[in-house]
């Protein structure tokens, strides 16, 4: 059945830290994610390389000398515990027997690991989303679809402690929107198509991982909200805009907590602290630690309320101390270590505070993850239980928070931000309430040769 966040799970902002919140999840290992404790999350790849049936026996040995050299070196640092994601390759979804493989490979070095070292380890499985291959892409059914389910399927049974995916339901015409910077467009990607995806797509993995005994724990916006970031890095569209599209990404994500989802929600979901405050549960987050995969403007303030630390991922290859995924682990425990310590010394909250001084006034897209922000407009959001509503009220109260913040001098803003901000919110304020005329609406600027209605229950 699905749930139903009508208020927040915090009443009190000292509360909204990282390392704790209300749901705390626990792995068949006995690590509680969200119970007091920050855990690294590492995450890994391979160096570039064709993947088939001759090239997948050397994979596997990468992946093998992956996991023991990172647990090894956790257990070096007596880490208390470590969360592994495994984010498939293309290739390991479409064909599942090379994701199941490496799959047990990474469980099987956690045996051993837990054997030889004592080591706590809990394993994240991230198949691809595949179905945008298909071309308009193809959502509820056809063979990416199939391959998908039948890789989450084989995973769970062999021991996948949690399911996550980057789903990309609505990117086909998110994309568009982003290089026009055109808010109507995004709303329209992330409130009606994508929350329509995620219903449909969140229902059928929470049904699976509750008949594998595996927690479905959370999607991501990255190719939406990130491809954001990263474009704004690039110069390409205004920062606000991306700040907006952050904030406007959170109804989506949300579907997959309503539809049984208990995380920890996925590292590169930066609208993970929205999340947290909504739902009561854990959180993954990544900043920082994650230079090697992305740059971002976020670095610090993205561990103010992490319950798990990552790196995003990084490939298997050489560096001067060691491979980089190791270098990786032992980077991610150094920065848990931190935050730990500050929590047993009762320095969280201060701790949590200077994560957030040092990022949030210099970029506007690190200003809208400040906790009392995060609080202020999800306290907004949990009014309505519409999510194509949420999601153009996210939009809108993120353009005041930036715009005030803007005027009251609390963060850095571009000569042309409070133009864009105004353009955003005059074009959001046309945007009506009912989102079958709101679709009718939005058929005129359309390319229908890009998706295919029906595929989102419409």
């Amino acid at each position: 059945m699905a749930k139903q966040f009508n208020q927040l799970a915090y009443t009190n902002l000292d509360d909204f830290v990282y390392g704790s919140c209300p749901n705390p999840v626990t792995t068949k290992s006995g690590m509680v994610i969200g119970g007091g404790m920050v855990y690294p999350e590492i995450n890994f790849t391979l160096p570039g390389m064709d993947i088939n049936d001759v090239t997948m026996p050397k994979a596997a040995t990468i992946y093998s000398n992956i996991i023991e050299g990172v647990l090894k070196r956790a257990a070096e640092l007596y880490a208390p515990g470590v969360l592994i994601e495994f984010e498939t390759l293309p290739d390991f979804t479409e064909h599942p027997k090379y994701g199941i493989e490496v799959n047990r490979i990474l469980l099987n070095g956690m045996k051993e690991a837990s054997e030889k070292y004592g080591l706590k380890t809990a394993i994240r499985t991230t198949p691809n989303d595949l179905r945008e291959f298909s071309r308009p892409p193809v959502m509820r059914s056809g063979k990416y679809w199939e391959t998908m389910l039948e890789l989450y399927e084989q995973c769970a049974r062999d021991g996948s402690d949690f399911f996550s995916i980057e789903s990309t339901g609505g990117k086909e015409i998110h994309d568009s929107a982003l290089v026009k910077a055109d808010i109507r467009l995004a709303i329209f990607a992330l409130g009606i198509l994508g929350c329509n995806d995620m219903e449909f797509l969140w229902k059928h993995l929470v049904d699976l991982s509750n008949a594998n005994s595996c927690f479905a724990a959370g999607d991501s916006a990255c190719g939406f909200a990130n491809t954001a970031m990263v474009l704004a890095e690039k110069g390409f569209i205004p920062h606000v805009f991306a700040a907006v599209i952050r904030v406007a990404a959170v109804p989506r994500a949300l579907v997959a907590f309503e539809q049984g989802a208990v995380g920890p929600s996925k590292d590169c979901a930066y609208e993970g602290p929205y999340l947290k405050a909504i739902t009561g549960s854990p959180i993954s987050m990544e900043g920082k630690t994650a230079a090697g995969a992305h740059l971002s403007p976020i670095g610090n303030i993205a561990a103010a309320v992490a319950d798990t630390w990552s790196n995003e991922s990084i490939q298997q290859v050489k560096l001067l101390s060691e491979m980089a995924p190791v270098v990786a682990m032992e980077q991610l425990i150094y920065d848990c270590r931190l935050m730990n310590a500050a929590t047993l010394n009762g320095q969280q909250l201060m701790f949590r505070d200077l994560l957030v001084q040092s990022d949030s006034a210099l970029d506007v897209q690190a200003y809208v993850l400040r906790p009392d922000v995060v609080m202020r407009i999800s306290a907004e959001l949990v009014k309505t239980q519409d999510n194509f509503l949420r999601t153009k009220l996210a939009a809108q109260l993120t353009v005041a928070e930036l715009k005030k913040a803007i005027v009251e001098g609390k963060v850095k803003s571009d000569k042309r931000d409070m133009k864009w901000l105004d353009k955003m919110e005059k074009a959001i304020e046309t945007i009506p309430d009912d989102p079958n005329e709101f679709y009718n609406e939005m058929k005129s600027v359309l390319d229908m040769d890009k998706f295919i209605p029906s595929e989102y229950g419409l």
